[in-house]
């Protein structure tokens, strides 16, 4: 479902795929970005994505397929010359701004049922599904977030996409119509969601600085505008 460019081969998947100016992909990648150091920590030997985009582009403002797990026949110690009769796989799909994930997840049945030979059987299960979101950072309230961390850590920060699920947060923007502002404090090196998830002090406190911060930001310019 790739070809030799990286670029997922679903009919109709990229249509809805919000264009990022360039101005914005240029902000973005003025990130820091050890690509030595990022391989290693993957255990990998080189990059590889859509071509055309950074790393860091890939793994935000472009949406990915991915296969999860795959398994089938016969799997226990030792050998067994059996033919499995089925065969399984988990895949996910990192969704951008204004990709649909019902409309993603018809267009990805009907295309995977059409690359299956006669001779094989496809059922596909969906799991469940959540709307991508993207704040702006031309809000009042994303300027005084930008101050707000700036005064506590000492330096400016810069704005970044990331491919997390934060379902609420489209939610927030549908029902309420109001944008939500993603101050992330936590490292690379946190190992998040794994058994040893950690999270450094020094962040812990300034942390919540910046949130105090934020809030006496926010107040002045709401007040001034």
């Amino acid at each position: 479902m790739h070809d030799e460019n990286g670029h997922i081969t679903i009919p109709g998947f990229y249509d809805d795929v919000e264009k990022v100016s360039a101005e914005e992909r240029e902000a973005m990648n003025e990130a820091p970005l050890d690509l030595a150091k990022y391989k290693k920590d993957l255990g990998i030997k080189e990059v590889s994505g859509e071509k055309g985009y950074t790393t860091l582009e890939r793994t935000s403002i472009r949406p990915t397929l991915d296969v999860n797990g795959i398994w089938g026949g016969y799997t226990g110690e030792g050998a067994k010359t059996v033919l499995p009769s089925e065969a399984h796989a988990k895949i996910s799909m990192r969704l951008v701004p204004d990709q649909d994930p019902d409309k993603i997840t018809e267009l990805f049945i009907d295309y995977f049922k059409s690359r299956a030979p006669d001779t094989v059987n496809v059922e596909v299960y969906p799991h469940h599904g959540g709307r991508p979101a993207v704040t702006p950072i031309d809000s009042v309230a994303y300027h005084a977030a930008s101050k707000a961390m700036a005064k506590a850590f000492g330096k400016e920060p810069i704005p970044l996409r990331g491919g997390g699920s934060i379902p609420i947060v489209a939610m927030f923007k549908e029902v309420l119509g109001s944008d939500s502002i993603l101050m992330g404090f936590g490292l690379d090196s946190d190992a998040i969601h794994s058994p040893n998830e950690h999270f450094g002090l020094f962040n812990f406190y300034t942390g919540i600085e910046t949130i105090a911060q934020f809030l006496i930001q926010y107040g002045k310019d709401t007040q001034d505008s």
